[in-house]
This record gives structure tokens, C-alpha cells and sequence, in this order.
């Protein structure tokens, strides 16, 4: 491209170039205007889209949410609460422990769900578990002459720590676990050793001479499993077994019936079989005394011969 010189040019050109110049320049100026309006309305598009990440969670125009300017949002609710409304140090660390205990009686008695040992594996854990409850539900104060009953137990309607002590208290009582735990969550009783001793004597018996034959089984076990049955006969009478023995005992029945087909006469089959005996043979006494009650009445009935030709006699006079 050839560059004329600007004196060189005459009056016609000279204009023409500066209208040329000054097009120009007004169509740069015009284009950044343009190009700055676009970026300042796409900001506030963006600004104002709900899906914007830089929105946030919450849009600062919400009729609902409207922080105070200049203030950091917290979630943590307490912290804005009144200080007399906040749950005490001591009864936050009671709260605390008793959480601690309920989690570790719960993973406790899962494991001890099948075979039942619900009693005899976890009577600490829940020794442990009413203690501090009791200490929540008692009219004990703590440190400030302040009771954790009302701010833990009963102030909102769920009643959490409430329902779960009483949860796991109902599943104690339905294991009759009181039945096998001396009063204080200290030990087993004397009746539950006893029977756990018998019981694994028992089954020391199935276990040496289950790869035998099972008759031989039958045989050398009679003696032991014949005193488990016994003993737990009379427990169950004096209502002194959890669920630990019954169960316990079911399990050990099943092998000795079904899975070795043994038996052994029961001593109260004696008095029954008696009973029933006596019950079938009541029909045939009754109607054998019936028979014979029947043939005495026949025989006082028959007149004798002598007074029978007597009758006939006086009645022939009359006649005559």
C-alpha cells in the first residue's frame, strides 16, 4: 500500500481523509461501550441466577433469611441462646457419659444375640448404663445446687434420653435377667453357675463322643444331660432362669432329641400312664357293677313255688 504525504494532498482529498479518520475513531469508542454494557449485565446475571455458586446458599434478598449486615452466620444454635437456657457443665458431661455407656452396652448385646447371652456377657454394661441414669433422673444436685432431671429429661417433648434408657430397660425385663444377676450388677447367682457348670459338661459329653455312634452317645451322656433336665425342671418351677438357661437349654433338648435321636423315660411318665390306665378301665367297672346290681333286683323279684300254689289255692275258694 502506497502512503501519500499529507501536504501532497489537495482540499477535496484533505477532507475526505479526515472524515475517514474520524469514522473510525467513533467506531472503536462505540464497540468498547458496547462491549463494557455486555459485561455488566452478564455480572448481574450472574449475581442474581439461583444457580450461580457465587449466590450461595441463600439469596441475600430472602424475605425468610436476613442477616445482619457486617455479622458472620453461625450454625450453631446454642450460641445463640441465653446463657440460662444452655445445660450446665455437669449435666452436659453427664449426658456425655451416658451416651458413652448406652453405645457400649448396644454393641454388647448384638453380639450376644444368638446364642442368647444377653444376661450373663452384658449385666456390667447395663449396671453401668442405669447408674448414670439414675444420677440423670435422681433429685441429686450436682456442682451449683443444680438438678439435670427437667434440662435432660423433660424439657422438649421427644424425651430422647427418656425413651432410649427405657427401650433397653423393657428388653431386661423381658429377659428375666434380674432371674441370673445378684442385686447390684455384680455377679451371676449361685443357681446360674450352676446350671452354666452342668451345661458345659453336657455338651463336653456331645462333643467327645458325637463322631461315635450316637447310641454309645445316648449311653455315656444319660447320666449328665438327664441331671441338666432335672435342674432345670426345678429353676423353672421356682421362676429363678433368664433367657440365657432357656435358651441355653432349648439348644441342648434339640441335639439330644433331634439331632441324636436319644431318649430316656421321664419320671413323670409313670404317674400318667398309671392315671390313663384307670381312665380306660372306669367304663368296663362301670358297666360290669351295672350287670351285676342289674342280676341281684332279678333275683328278688322271682316268688317261690310254695307261695305260688298257695295264691292259686285261696283264689280257686273265692271262685268257688
Amino acid at each position: 500500500m502506497q502512503l501519500f504525504p499529507f501536504s501532497t494532498m489537495g482540499p477535496l482529498t484533505k477532507s475526505s481523509f479526515l472524515l475517514f479518520i474520524t469514522l473510525n475513531i467513533y467506531s472503536v469508542v462505540s464497540n468498547d461501550d458496547v462491549n463494557r454494557t455486555f459485561s455488566a449485565s452478564a455480572d448481574k446475571l450472574t449475581e442474581s441466577s439461583p444457580l450461580s455458586p457465587a449466590s450461595g446458599a441463600v439469596a441475600s434478598s430472602s424475605p425468610v433469611f436476613k442477616p445482619a449486615a457486617g455479622s458472620g452466620f453461625s450454625i450453631n444454635l446454642l450460641s445463640s441462646f441465653p446463657e440460662d437456657l444452655e445445660i450446665s457443665d455437669y449435666c452436659s458431661d453427664l449426658l456425655h457419659i451416658f451416651g458413652e455407656r448406652y453405645v457400649s452396652y448396644v454393641n454388647c448385646l448384638v453380639p450376644a444375640a444368638r446364642p442368647v447371652k444377653v444376661c450373663q456377657s452384658c449385666y456390667s454394661g447395663y449396671g453401668r448404663l442405669t447408674e448414670t441414669y439414675l444420677n440423670i433422673s435422681s433429685d441429686q444436685v450436682g456442682p451449683g445446687n443444680e438438678s439435670c432431671r427437667d434440662s435432660l429429661l423433660r424439657s422438649d417433648r421427644l424425651m430422647l434420653v427418656y425413651v432410649l434408657y427405657n427401650n433397653l430397660k423393657d428388653l431386661w425385663g423381658k429377659s428375666d435377667c434380674d432371674n441370673c444377676i445378684t442385686k447390684g450388677f455384680q455377679s451371676l447367682t449361685n443357681d446360674t453357675l450352676y446350671f452354666m457348670d452342668i451345661l458345659n459338661h453336657t455338651l463336653s459329653c456331645f462333643e467327645k463322643n458325637s463322631p461315635g455312634n450316637h447310641t454309645e452317645l445316648c449311653t455315656s451322656c444319660k447320666n449328665t444331660y438327664s441331671q441338666l433336665n432335672d435342674l432345670y425342671t426345678g429353676m423353672e418351677k421356682n421362676q429363678s432362669m433368664c433367657i440365657d438357661i432357656e435358651d441355653a437349654m432349648n439348644v441342648t433338648r434339640r441335639l439330644w432329641s433331634k439331632n441324636f435321636n436319644c431318649s430316656f423315660p421321664r419320671k413323670e411318665t409313670v404317674p400318667v400312664i398309671a392315671v390313663s390306665s384307670f381312665m380306660l378301665f372306669l367304663p368296663i367297672i362301670f358297666y360290669l357293677s351295672s350287670f351285676l346290681h342289674s342280676e341281684q333286683k332279678k333275683r328278688k323279684l322271682i316268688h317261690p313255688k310254695r307261695a305260688k300254689s298257695y295264691t292259686n289255692i285261696n283264689i280257686q275258694d273265692k271262685q268257688s
